[in-house]
């Protein structure tokens, strides 16, 4: 395939694969247009007109319309020059009647050859079948290349075939009708039927050729699928300066020359009719003369036809070079602009379509760093400086709607120091934009009464132009205004307004953007310091069962830090000593259900908690899950409290008094049985034992007592010495506080049985207790100084129930 322009030439192949794939249906009938929808187009040229038959015989009709062209074009040039007679004009008629077929059938033949792949394509389109890539492409092919055919089939078929009939005319009518046509007239018909009438006929056919063929083009390409360009190289492309320099030649030059050639000759022919014989040495200076002329016309005409190719291919040129630069993403192209005619207006608009598209990326470039920025103080400067430079003007501001105060603000740099400008939501320029939503610009501000020249006053900055456009929010709503102040150079332009329109329209997106963030953030923030108050752990697995985040509290009860709990699966971190967590995650995924375990314990090396733990599905905005909560209740203080209780009452006594609180062990009147138990002569006993036996037997005894007391709920008071204190009915009252003070009695009398019973068993001697018992009114409650309390019972019954055991 012959190279569009020397730029293509030099072109890498893949460049040049790129350049063939955009403009390949615009090479060599000069005016195949693209089309904006291939369906649109298939649609339009598959009716019968466009069918292949049809297409066929248009190409019959204009074969035949260029043939009675061209000879009408030779017919005119006998009439103008030939001076035949009446007899020979009838022989040369009929003759040309007769002889049109040695020519016609050729040519139809021809036509028909070189149509053939072009009407498999198409016939394969009207009958609505799906056609092989390999039709489809040889047939555009074929297309393209058929006004190509068509002007080389005239130039050396139809052309020579045409002239050698009006040769065997003319010389039968010489041999046989004795016509009388003489040799000059046989030479001047046959040079004005093969250089005029055959190239007319081929620049007609040529061009009319390449109109006729568009709608086929664009209906076969339409119908391609394969993008394959393995074919384009058969597709024959003339260019520009080919075709000027044949246009110069056979519509310039060989006319000057022949038409100089047969004015000379004629001349000639002229005075010898008259009888007057001129020599060489008379006729020399009319042909130098001639000559010179003609060689003159026809170096202007060679040279002007140089000048406008070349003119015309650097301007083609120069054009699809910058477009092969635009395509590369250079943007920074531009063409010199140097005269008036069409690649002037060509490049002009080219230029206008480069400065908007580095416009669009550079709005585009501002908005991808924008989109980036989630600081609303930090965007809004970014924004403003954007909007000062892509309009270059002097500042920039942008307001923004506050819904709550029905004000525009906006805070800007004024020298070092930062200050903020609050207004009516009504008020100045501005607000009549975000009123009404329409673009404003003022070239004399102060003359115009929307304008607040306070705020000039304020900062000491003297507007002189403005251009205001609102922001829209993507549900339409007006969210502020951007205004831009002082045009350098002049007042905005309906341009500068359509660049800020597009630019407010992106910015939108980042303002809102940046307010979500703040609000993430300010939720975030607020979730956060909600988690490190609580006292639960607080625990959130992914849908994967990953550990996502825990607060300060999980991380004290679990007896890890957050780093080395991110990310790592659940299953590894409670799966050998805690998988109860796991099956409670289990349990929540399969019903979807919180699950509440209560008193439960963890168990790591370093330490144990008990732990309430309630187990929760976190789900997204369309109930979907997304993950679990766990909420750790650290009771391992409470419960070590309830074991220190019990050393003291019974559990059943000991829950009641945690889930009462503090305010049941505060000093009331109550009834209250009190037990009092010693060991009789232990002053004896402990001086026969020694200390460590005398603990040993005491730790024995108390152990069984304390029990008895717990069983039957009552509290230890106190032990004082080897004697006991309890309480029956404090802090809380029975009905059974006396009878159970009575069957604790009775239970210590049997267990110090069954004591004394092991002690002579391992020949040590037996104890003997005092019980004394009395129910009466006493005085409960904490008792002490505030860094020392002791629950206890005060009165005369506790006293009697003293003497009582002593008695």
């Amino acid at each position: 395939m012959e190279p569009k322009n020397e730029y293509h030439s030099k072109m890498s192949p893949a460049e040049n694969n790129r350049l063939d794939e955009d403009d390949f249906r615009s090479d060599a009938t000069g005016a195949l247009r693209r089309t904006e929808s291939r369906r649109v187009i298939t649609e339009a040229f598959a009716g019968p007109m466009y069918s292949a038959s049809a297409l066929h015989g248009k190409l019959i009709r204009l074969y035949v319309q260029a043939s009675l062209v061209a000879v009408a074009i030779s017919i005119f040039l006998v009439w103008c020059g030939l001076e035949f007679s009446g007899r020979q004009w009838i022989i040369l008629c009929c003759g040309i009647a007769l002889g049109v077929p040695t020519y016609v059938i050729p040519d139809i033949l021809a036509i028909n050859r070189h149509y053939r792949p072009l009407r498999r394509a198409l016939n394969a389109l009207d009958g609505n079948e799906v056609a092989s890539d390999e039709i489809l492409a040889t047939g555009l092919v074929r297309a393209l290349n058929l006004p190509f055919l068509s002007f080389m089939r005239i130039s050396f078929l139809h052309g020579p075939l045409a002239t050698l009939s009006i040769v065997l005319t003319l010389g039968f009518g010489n041999l046989f009708l004795d016509a009388g046509y003489q040799a000059w007239q046989f030479w001047f018909l046959i040079f004005s039927v093969l250089f005029f009438a055959s190239p007319a006929h081929a620049v007609y056919e040529y061009f009319a050729l390449s109109r006729q063929l568009v709608p086929a083009v664009d209906r076969i390409w339409a119908a391609s699928t394969k993008r394959s360009w393995a074919w384009k190289s058969q597709v024959k492309s003339i260019r520009l300066r080919v075709k000027l320099f044949y246009l110069s030649v056979f519509s310039g030059a060989v006319p000057l020359a022949f038409l100089a050639w047969t004015t000379v000759y004629k001349a000639d022919l002229a005075l010898s009719a008259q009888g007057i014989d001129v020599g060489w040495d008379e006729m020399a200076p009319i042909l130098r003369w001639a000559a010179g002329l003609v060689a003159v016309s026809i170096s202007l005409v060679l040279v002007i036809s140089y000048l406008l190719a070349v003119d015309a291919t650097e301007g083609a040129n120069s054009l699809v070079e910058a477009m092969a630069r635009v395509r590369k993403g250079q943007l920074d192209v531009e063409l010199r602009v140097a005269g008036t005619d069409e690649y002037a207006d060509l490049f002009r608009g080219f230029n206008h379509m480069t400065a908007e598209l580095r416009d669009e990326m550079r709005i585009h470039a501002i908005t991808h760093e924008l989109a980036g920025i989630m600081d609303l103080d930090t965007l809004i400067s970014k924004i403003m400086n954007a909007a000062t430079e892509l309009l270059d003007a002097e500042r920039s501001t942008l307001f923004l709607y506050d819904e709550s105060s029905s004000e525009l603000w906006s805070r800007f740099a004024d020298g070092i120091s930062s200050k903020e400008i609050r207004f009516p939501a009504d008020s100045g320029i501005a607000g009549h934009v975000l009123s009404t939503g329409e673009v404003t610009n003022i070239s004399d501000p102060y003359s115009d009464p929307r304008f607040n020249s306070e705020i000039d006053r304020s900062t000491g900055f003297k507007t002189r132009s403005v251009l205001c456009v609102p922001i829209l929010h993507k549900r339409g709503t007006r969210i502020g205004v951007t205004q831009v102040l002082n045009k350098r150079g002049g007042s905005f332009s309906n341009a500068d307004a359509a660049r800020l329109q597009s630019f407010s329209a992106q910015i939108s997106a980042s303002l809102e953007n940046a307010r979500l963030f703040e609000d993430v953030v300010e939720m975030k923030n607020y979730s956060e310091s909600i988690l490190r108050s609580t006292s639960d752990g607080i625990m959130t697995l992914d849908v994967e069962g990953c550990i996502v985040t825990l607060n300060e509290a999980a991380r004290r009860i679990l007896h890890h830090d957050e780093a080395s709990l991110t990310s790592m699966p659940a299953t590894a971190f409670f799966g050998r000593d805690n998988t109860w967590v796991l099956e409670s995650v289990k349990r929540v995924e399969d019903s979807g259900e919180a699950d509440l375990i209560v008193d439960a314990v963890l168990e790591f090396a370093s330490d144990n908690s008990s732990v309430n733990l309630r187990t929760t599905p976190l789900l997204d905005g369309h109930g979907e899950s997304i993950g679990f909560l766990l909420a750790f209740e650290d009771v391992t203080s409470e419960k070590r409290l309830k074991t220190t209780m019990s050393r003291y009452m019974s559990k059943e006594v000991a829950n009641q008094l945690l889930e009462s609180g503090a305010d049941a062990l505060t000093g009331r009147n109550q009834v209250v049985s009190i037990l009092f138990s010693d060991i009789r002569e232990f002053t004896s006993f402990s001086e026969t034992l020694g200390a460590r036996e005398t603990v040993a037997m005491l730790n024995e005894y108390f152990e069984i007592m304390v029990d008895i007391i717990h069983l039957r709920g009552g509290i230890l008071d106190k032990y004082i010495g080897d004697a006991i204190m309890a309480l029956f009915g404090a802090p809380f009252e029975s009905p059974q506080d006396a009878d159970n003070a009575l069957d604790t009695a009775n239970d210590m009398m049997r267990g110090l049985a069954d004591l004394n019973i092991r002690r002579r068993g391992r020949g040590a001697d037996p104890i003997a207790i005092g019980i004394g018992i009395c129910t009466g009114e006493v005085v409960a409650g904490n008792i002490g100084s505030p860094k020392r309390f002791d629950y206890t019972a005060i009165g005369d019954h506790v006293n009697i129930s003293a003497r009582l055991e002593s008695a």
